[in-house]
């Protein structure tokens, strides 16, 4: 073991390093960088089945019929009070007032995080609904009609980005794991009521919402991994000085 710590020193000075809680380039970073590759690897792939028509598609056919076929006036009816409590206008007004909130509490590393996260994430959104040109599902008698494109979802991607911010700060406010678990399956719920809703009104396939979700995983873990390591490099030079 002597022999085998002396002969990797340097490997495992740099796992050390990169598991460390109080470096700008360690644990944080490290579990930031997994998160975007992961959800990058999952956008990707659905990316791709939809590109190629891979029976990806063939499911999606198959849980948007299933849901329409099952559609009843009153389930309608709470399905698009959800969608519209998560869509844009809603997580535009929802965006303002945690802006205000943050400045009342001159919060500027977290106001930084939401105004960077949401708003360039919904723009990084639309930019790919005009690059894959997907049409949404198509019903004789659809619930909702929409004429825009379809892949990737903004609802999902929208409530992802915001509620990822949410619990990303209520978080960092909490220490008890059991409040941390309880604050991220809260806002994983909120996130899929809004793809369900979506699903159900017939407005975009599974894969729509999946790729929407990714998509908000990759963005809100480059961004609030980027800020939170620039924030502690300042703040480590800030105090050498």
């Amino acid at each position: 073991m002597v022999r085998f710590r002396r002969r990797f020193a340097p490997q495992i000075a740099f796992v050390k390093a990169r598991l460390s809680p109080r470096s700008h380039l360690g644990l944080n970073l490290t579990l930031g960088a997994l998160a975007l590759i992961g959800a990058s690897w999952l956008f990707g792939g659905i990316a791709e089945d939809v590109l190629t028509a891979d029976p990806l598609t063939i499911v999606d056919v198959e849980v948007a019929n299933w849901f329409h076929a099952r559609a009843t006036p009153s389930v309608t009816r709470i399905m698009l009070a959800i969608t519209q409590a998560n869509g844009p206008t809603a997580i535009t007004l929802y965006v303002v007032f945690a802006a205000l909130y943050l400045i009342w509490k001159r919060d500027w590393y977290w106001l930084t995080c939401l105004l960077v996260v949401v708003p360039a994430g919904a723009l990084l959104n639309v930019l790919m609904k005009y690059a894959f040109h997907r049409a949404r599902p198509s019903f004789e008698h659809p619930l909702l009609s929409l004429t825009s494109y379809s892949f990737p979802s903004g609802h999902a991607a929208g409530s992802m980005l915001f509620y990822g911010v949410v619990a990303a700060y209520l978080i960092s406010k909490v220490r008890p794991w059991r409040s941390r678990v309880a604050i991220v399956l809260c806002a994983f719920a909120f996130v899929l009521l809004t793809a369900l809703s979506r699903v159900y009104l017939g407005v975009h396939y599974l894969s729509d919402v999946l790729a929407g979700m990714a998509e908000a995983v990759a963005w809100l873990s480059l961004c609030l991994t980027g800020i939170h390591t620039y924030w502690m490099h300042r703040n480590g030079n800030s105090s050498r000085t």
